[in-house]
């Protein structure tokens, strides 16, 4: 299924789309090297164009992403009924010296005290020499309320339903 970037940017643009995309967390969804899928929660930030995501350099999906950088991005909420953005994308890793200052932004709404977050940081600066970037830009997005927009195959039962209820 071929997705228009205007298409995808009007999904991405809509007020419930952009509540979810300032969470803290995604998960990752990405094939391990052994070619098995893999789901990992992750912080990440959305800087208005990609969904930047930073890890250690020795992290186990590091050479999955480099071997198959097609990825899937849950974006969620914990109420009923859900509201669901779902993502897919091209993974572009950036190794960097230091700690990304997304990092520190996708880290900065857990609730800490002023103190804990000194202590935080600075336990984060000795730990990482550097971390790698993972970049994510939408090549697909559906975000699903439950209320005016549903999962494909519900839409499909319904109107499934609708159809016999005609022909009754």
């Amino acid at each position: 299924m071929t997705v228009q970037p205007n298409e995808i940017t009007e999904v991405l643009n809509r007020p419930l789309s952009q509540e979810l995309l300032a969470r803290d967390l995604t998960r990752l969804a990405y094939v391990a090297k052994d070619g098995t899928p893999r789901t990992v929660p992750i912080a990440f930030t959305w800087n208005g164009a990609e969904i930047v995501l930073c890890t250690t350099k020795n992290a186990p999906k590091l050479p999955a992403l480099r071997a198959n950088p097609a990825v899937a991005l849950t974006i969620d909420t914990e109420v009923h009924p859900p509201k669901i953005l779902l993502i897919r994308g091209r993974a572009e890793l950036d190794v960097v010296d230091g700690i990304p200052e997304e990092y520190l932004q996708m880290n900065g709404s857990y609730e800490m005290t002023p103190e804990q977050r000194v202590e935080w940081e600075a336990e984060v600066r000795s730990l990482y020499d550097g971390m790698v970037r993972i970049v994510v830009t939408p090549t697909w997005a559906k975000l699903i309320d439950f209320e005016t927009t549903l999962p494909s195959a519900v839409e499909e039962l319904i109107q499934q339903r609708e159809e016999r209820q005609r022909s009754r």
